[in-house]
């Protein structure tokens, strides 16, 4: 699935995201709100990754919907 159409479903995929990272609050998908690059920020911040790492795994997580 291409990201425009996880931006414009983002509400029906953050039960999936909550579950891919679960260190993420509702308030971090709340300001998220289907934007890729918060939620890659956001993954890093919260994981302690690098970005590339985070992509990877938003892409991987994205493939998958």
């Amino acid at each position: 699935m291409n990201w425009e159409q996880v931006q414009g479903k983002w509400r029906q995929f953050v039960g999936s995201a909550k579950q891919q990272w679960g260190k993420l609050t509702d308030d971090d998908l709340d300001v998220i709100d289907g934007e890729r690059e918060k939620l890659v920020g956001k993954i890093q911040e919260r994981y302690g990754i690098a970005k590339d790492e985070a992509e990877a795994e938003v892409d991987k997580w994205s493939t998958g919907l």
